[in-house]
């Protein structure tokens, strides 16, 4: 590929996700887009085929573009009370920067798109592969190290991200409660953190017998 078209390729997806965050879905036609991108909307077809395959495609490296700002952050993190508060900060940038909105309506328009459900999940995997790390290294200090699933806790923390967004837009208070109960969560995880190593293996014997229970 050439350094032209590349240069092309790379204005059409800042475009689209331009279009996507200030006009959203509905009015991320080819025209808008072009105009937006400022070049021709006959490029479009020419360098992704269809505007669902640019959507798609721009969706793929607006994630790619998101978690590499925060990846050194994730990786400093110490404790979970640590990675509630990062979460908190990196919610109301992500919100005023419009991108969380974006997500939901590419979540919604996926229903419908193979194209965009398959980038938007890609998407959603490389902020999950992140989690899973930072919740595997930081639960391991922990006596929930043998009970909790960093897996399914980091799908879990990406669809809660996208869902507290939606909630806090009909209910903000109520949105603002579960961000609390999580911080109370991470605060009871930090306080096992800190139990001495006897302790700590009375806490996993109890869970044990609890989880056979």
């Amino acid at each position: 590929m050439s350094a032209a078209s590349a240069a092309t390729k790379e204005k059409l997806l800042e475009g689209a996700l331009r279009t996507l965050v200030e006009q959203g879905i509905a009015k991320a036609s080819a025209r808008t887009i072009a105009a937006t991108a400022g070049v021709g909307q006959g490029l479009i077809f020419y360098h992704f085929g269809s505007v669902d395959e640019l959507l798609a495609a721009a969706c793929r490296y607006g994630a790619e573009q998101r978690v590499d700002r925060y990846r050194d952050r994730l990786a400093a993190l110490r404790s979970l009370p640590e990675l509630l508060d990062f979460a908190r900060e990196m919610h109301a940038e992500e919100r005023a920067a419009g991108y969380v909105a974006m997500l939901g309506q590419l979540l919604a328009a996926g229903q419908n798109s193979p194209s965009l459900a398959a980038a938007t999940a890609a998407g959603l995997g490389l902020w999950i592969e992140e989690l899973e790390a930072v919740l595997g290294r930081l639960l391991g200090a922990t006596p929930l190290a043998d009970f909790a699933d960093p897996a399914g806790l980091a799908r879990a923390t990406a669809a809660s991200f996208v869902g507290i967004e939606l909630y806090e837009g009909v209910d903000p208070e109520g949105a603002g409660r579960a961000l609390d109960a999580l911080e109370q969560l991470a605060a009871l995880a930090g306080v096992l953190e800190g139990l001495g190593p006897l302790t700590q293996r009375a806490v996993r014997h109890g869970l044990r017998r609890g989880t056979r229970g």
